[in-house]
């Protein structure tokens, strides 16, 4: 018996709904304002395409500084030579045929209280409200010796696109008998899952073309999500072949040598033919040079409308955010992008911004034909933080048979294309 298929459907009309039912009303012709969403990704794009749909007088301009976004969900597919890149890059096309201004370019510098984005070029947007979905940018220093030019040789792919294909391409000319070595950050990071979602792909890759090799992970927790399910889906498929080195057994990460690809942490030496170093992470360089961690490295904020506890008329999305107990993933930065949506359509219209119900979902693939997941719906407590709604969420059956496993990786696919579709046409 699976519950995917009833699931998904129930999650969809129920967000769905939600929208339909909260929407504030616009007047056909009244102007509503203006709003600049920085950022094309999961949030900001959710938020662009939502907003314009509820409330269609109000003025939306996105700006993106790429011409596309290549997603970090489905990535370890590319990785594991299971789809190529194309299929993890998206143009902005759809979102302008949705009424969205598309304007290419990297903001500079944010003037919260001139109502402006300063972009690069010199040239301004001007906004009556602001949505940042930045994503994350990594700590470098804080691993010795770790750096962008570093990362050329021992890549941290966790910013989809150029550093996908170097790993890759570093996997592809691997010798049999090799060693993938991966180093874990500490939480919080963006996926939290995704580190055991690569290393179960790439052994899926290296027990089908190289099965002499061994995939070693570096971890700086002690557990990790999902961790039985992956466990048991690695005991089941590639035994022996994945060892998983918690904190207890290394100690944090303190240096790296490229030049013979040794990670040293504080209990020993680790060395890879690949080695796939994830750095600890925080909000992106504009959240911080902006102002919008106030010198933390998060971005706190009204987890009610999502607007910043520090520059009031600016609200921050996704992995960049302190959304409560919602994990840093896609699916949350979509739930969030929506949440917003509403909150913005009604503060426009000097209404109250109804009470917020958020959706994760994190569909992981342990094998190609093999997914598991994850599912949680928040509401607002009232300390006013985003809690898991008890009884409310779900997880895979541990011992559950092949069929149902195959399910889910099918579930998994098709939550996929059914986000690319919703978000980029």
């Amino acid at each position: 018996m699976s519950a995917g298929p009833s699931r998904r459907t129930v999650l969809r009309i129920a967000g769905a709904a939600s929208l339909s039912l909260a929407a504030p009303h616009v007047a056909r012709g009244q102007s509503a304002g203006r709003v600049v969403v920085v950022g094309g990704g999961f949030g900001g794009a959710t938020c662009a395409r939502y907003l314009r749909a509820l409330a269609p007088e109000i003025g939306v301009t996105l700006v993106e500084e790429h011409d596309s976004f290549v997603t970090c969900p489905f990535s370890n597919t590319v990785i594991a030579g299971l789809n190529g890149m194309d299929f993890i890059t998206h143009g902005f096309d759809g979102l302008a045929g949705a009424g969205v201004t598309v304007v290419r370019g990297r903001v500079a510098s944010i003037d919260a209280d001139g109502g402006q984005v300063v972009l690069a070029d010199g040239s301004s947007v001007s906004f009556d409200r602001l949505v940042v979905s930045p994503g994350v940018d990594f700590k470098w220093g804080t691993i010795e010796g770790y750096d962008p030019e570093t990362a050329e040789i021992m890549p941290h792919a966790w910013k989809a696109g150029p550093q996908t294909g170097i790993l890759r391409r570093q996997l592809e000319d691997m010798e049999d008998g090799g060693v993938f070595l991966m180093s874990i950050p500490v939480n919080p990071f963006r996926c939290p899952p995704g580190p055991y979602e690569r290393a179960s792909l790439v052994a899926h890759y290296l027990k089908t073309h190289k099965p002499r090799s061994k995939i070693v992970l570096i971890d700086a927790k002690d557990s990790f999500s999902k961790q039985p399910l992956f466990m048991e889906g690695w005991e089941q498929l590639y035994p022996g072949m994945i060892e998983w080195l918690p904190f207890a057994d290394t100690g944090y990460v303190l240096r790296v040598e490229p030049e013979t690809k040794t990670v040293v942490s504080e209990f020993g030496r680790h060395s890879g033919d690949v080695v796939n170093l994830i750095p600890p992470q925080r909000a992106a360089d504009l959240a911080v040079d902006g102002g919008l961690t106030d010198g933390d490295e998060w971005c706190r904020i009204d987890q009610r409308t999502f607007e910043s506890a520090v520059m009031p008329g600016v609200h921050v999305l996704g992995d960049a955010a302190i959304a409560g107990a919602m994990p840093k993933s896609g699916f949350s930065a979509s739930s969030q992008g929506k949440s917003c949506a509403l909150a913005l359509a009604a503060i426009l219209q000097d209404e109250e911004p109804p009470e917020p119900s958020l959706i994760n979902t994190c569909y992981s693939l342990v094998a190609p034909d093999y997914g598991i997941s994850v599912a949680d719906v928040f509401h607002l407590a009232d300390d006013g933080t985003l809690k898991a709604v008890e009884g409310a969420g779900g997880v895979s059956p541990p011992n559950a048979g092949p069929e149902f496993r195959a399910s889910e990786a099918d579930y998994a696919r098709g939550w996929y294309r059914s986000m690319m579709t919703d978000l980029y046409g």
